[in-house]
């Protein structure tokens, strides 16, 4: 069986100007980065801002697994289906992190037959996006420090400085430090850290800005510090919103690559959704939706993290209103919801597959609370037997009332997936049954908001908020921020903050360890459990097994 890596390799890449003529978009309205990556120029996206919109598939997943789900593959393999049966279909995804690449997770340019192209440079350096992003964020915690080097005009507590630097890479020796050791010549000494580039502030705000000047805008309203007298000093009394913005000019244009089978696909913007908001950017899926009758999207790991991110907050903050939601499921990953171990997962096992099910089933529910129709996908391996297949589709179709379609274009392409394709036209064509909404308003109160998504979408009993926390949010509410909507930062693996609680746990506390202002990106960040702003490396991270062949190509990226 060939690896993703060869399969990329033998694609027949079209040059981009003709992927991008697929969407009417002239050669000079292109900045080429090589011959099969463009982005997408500005000039070209303001003329088509009175287009009418299309129709807006997200896709989703349960809580991941090791087991593996492919989230990322199976919006590739829908969007290609979806061209395959007629339908003009533009796909929107995130951008890969390093971070993960050299971690635990591998690429995040699809598999198998339902992969991006070119995979390696999409997967490594791509446009350079990131490193803008890093460079940005970067400059601004120089100018902080640089700030307090020479006098502290603004009266800066370094005690309450909250800005950290970056870097795209998983490295948890960086995550606590003190900085300006060495004497006066070196800064001010004071204790700090660093975050991956993806969980920054930046990458939000590139991400939620519809152009040049809203991201300028929103860099100068970001929040760096307090003074002594606990007033909040942004980036606009630093003078430094200009510098970032011309660092990140190019990286708001949206990156046009390919599928395998020469479809269009824009990778732009790629925040973690267990740390941040987890949805490629709104400038993106904007465009996308005056380029074509359907855009399929993801957002990033299960629907608690993701959809709910993607529903509450980019949705709110955009105004869009999506049509239909994929769930992405495996049977090996639902058994592992229901306590099978990993050595076991080829077997079958009908009383896990069902006890799992449920982590399913919670997923369904709640993406019908946003008003938003749900479609199962079950993402099919050579290891799956006939009597779980007709197991999950008759729990779906008897339990939770939504359709369950197996899907196989890993292996075989848009092929695979044209009959989840036909499914979702079907959802698109027919009349809406109820209005998209939002899980709370824009008025509830901040603790309101954490409580909300916590009882209604992780089924907890209780969220614990310290005092600090809760003074750190009445200070936010008093200082004009309590309108702003909620980013929870948690596990992926559970709807609880335990990782070890798979399934569809009830009744459990969500315990609050920090809150961060985001107020440059709009929304206040909640820190749940012991997730972590900067990841770790794994006993044996991915980088071990990553290499250039004899003929230059990287090898074990997948």
């Amino acid at each position: 069986m060939k690896s993703d890596g060869e399969i990329a390799r033998a694609a027949h890449m079209r040059p981009v100007g003709e992927i991008a003529a697929k969407l009417s978009i002239p050669d000079a309205m292109l900045h080429p980065y090589g011959r099969h990556i463009a982005k997408i120029d500005f000039d070209f996206l303001a003329g088509i801002e009175d287009r009418p919109q299309g129709k807006l598939v997200l896709v989703t997943a349960i809580n991941p697994t090791p087991a593996g789900e492919g989230k990322t593959t199976t919006t590739i393999g829908l969007g290609d289906a979806l061209n395959r049966i007629g339908r003009k279909t533009l796909m929107c995804l995130r951008e890969p992190s390093l971070g993960p690449c050299f971690g635990t997770k591998g690429g995040a340019a699809g598999g198998g037959y339902a992969q991006l192209v070119p995979m390696e440079r999409i997967n490594l350096h791509f446009t350079g996006d990131f490193h803008a992003i890093t460079a940005a964020n970067n400059l601004l915690a120089a100018m902080v420090d640089n700030h307090l080097h020479w006098g502290n005009r603004l009266g800066i507590d370094p005690r309450r400085v909250s800005w950290r630097r970056v870097v795209d890479m998983n490295d948890r020796a960086l995550r606590s430090m003190v900085l300006g050791l060495g004497g006066p010549v070196n800064g001010t000494p004071r204790e700090a850290g660093f975050d991956i580039t993806v969980a920054s502030e930046v990458m939000a705000v590139l991400c939620l800005s519809t152009s040049l000047a809203d991201l300028e805008a929103r860099l100068a309203r970001m929040v760096v510090a307090e003074t002594y007298d606990r007033q909040f000093v942004t980036v606009a009394d630093l003078r430094a919103e200009g510098a970032m913005a011309a660092l990140l000019r190019d990286a708001l244009m949206p990156n046009l690559v390919q599928t395998l089978e020469n479809n269009p696909v824009l990778v732009h913007g790629g925040p973690f959704a267990n740390i941040a908001h987890g949805c490629n950017s709104v400038m993106a899926t904007r465009s996308a939706l005056r380029l074509a009758d359907i855009v399929v999207t993801e957002a990033g790991f299960g629907a608690d993290l993701g959809a709910e991110k993607f529903f509450d907050i980019k949705c709110r903050e955009a105004g869009f209103k999506p049509d239909c939601a994929v769930i992405v499921a495996t049977v090996r990953a639902l058994k592992m919801h229901g306590g099978v171990t990993r050595e076991t997962l080829d077997e079958e096992n009908l009383v896990a597959l069902r006890a799992g099910l449920a982590n399913l089933g919670r997923h369904v529910e709640n993406i019908r609370k946003f008003g938003v129709v749900p479609i199962v996908a079950i993402n099919r391996f050579l290891s799956d037997t006939a009597a779980e297949h007709a197991l999950l589709a008759e729990i779906c179709r008897d339990e939770f009332g939504v359709e369950a379609v197996l899907c196989d274009h890993w292996a075989d392409g848009s092929a695979g997936a044209e009959k989840l394709a036909r499914r979702v036209a079907a959802i698109l064509d027919a009349p809406r049954p109820e209005d998209f909404r939002l899980l709370y308003s824009d008025e509830l109160e901040l603790a309101g908001k954490i409580r909300t998504v916590a009882r209604e979408i992780y089924h907890a009993s209780e969220v614990a908020l310290p005092s600090r926390v809760r003074a750190a949010l009445a200070q936010y509410e008093l200082s004009g921020f309590g309108h702003l909507p909620i980013c929870i930062a948690k596990t992926q693996y559970s709807f609880s903050a335990d990782p070890a609680l798979r399934g569809a746990p009830e009744g459990h506390v969500l315990p609050v360890r920090e809150v961060r202002l985001s107020a440059g990106a709009g929304f206040v960040v909640v820190i749940c459990g012991d997730i972590m702003t900067m990841p770790g490396l794994p006993r044996t991270p991915a980088a071990e097994h990553i290499r250039l062949d004899e003929q230059g190509f990287v090898t074990g990226l997948s």
